[in-house]
């Protein structure tokens, strides 16, 4: 049979399709749209459920710290540390050579900018485990006057940046945002 005469075999005689190619496409809708049906809740149970994405951000009030202090909350399981930073330390901060730096990073790049799209340079908002091997740094120590790993001696500055010691990286800043001037959302 040549094709031209497959093709004529699903047409009538006036060359429309046939009652037959509609009971066709008629099931395969309603095979498709029941294949999806069937498929939606076995995908949409694979997702997070909405008491462990609430777990997976936790909210700050800024206000709480003061000038010079530490705020020292859990996430995650890992102690983020958040630092209301004096002028001196910002200074500091802001005054370092890049080339002194082993993993070079400016103050400014490792802040978030408020709602206003400013940043607040006070705030130091940081996961408090050295890059090294995963210990707690003791806040306000070590030779640049930020934070000290007791285990193997790294030094941190008070952006938290690694300048001397064996941690490879600086600090991790966590994923955070402003939902206001003084609360913020880590997560």
């Amino acid at each position: 049979m040549s094709e031209t005469d497959q093709l004529d075999a699903h047409l009538d005689t006036d060359g429309e399709p046939t009652r037959r190619d509609f009971i066709y496409i008629a099931t395969a809708a309603v095979a498709a749209t029941g294949a999806g049906a069937l498929a939606w809740p076995l995908v949409a149970q694979m997702g997070a459920a909405n008491d462990t994405l609430a777990a997976g951000s936790i909210e700050i009030d800024l206000s709480k710290v003061e000038e010079g202090q530490q705020l020292k909350v859990l996430y995650r399981g890992k102690p983020v540390f958040v630092r209301y930073r004096t002028a001196k330390e910002i200074m500091e901060a802001d005054t370092v050579e890049m080339d002194d730096l082993p993993d070079p990073e400016t103050d400014d790049a490792r802040l978030v900018t408020n709602p206003q799209g400013a940043l607040n340079k006070q705030y130091l908002v940081m996961v408090g485990v050295c890059t090294h091997f995963g210990c707690i740094p003791v806040g306000e120590a070590g030779d640049f006057d930020g934070w000290y790993c007791p285990c193997h001696g790294s030094h941190y500055d008070t952006s938290g940046r690694i300048r001397k010691g064996p941690a490879p990286t600086n600090m991790e800043i966590p994923k955070y945002k402003y939902l206001s001037d003084t609360i913020i959302k880590v997560g």
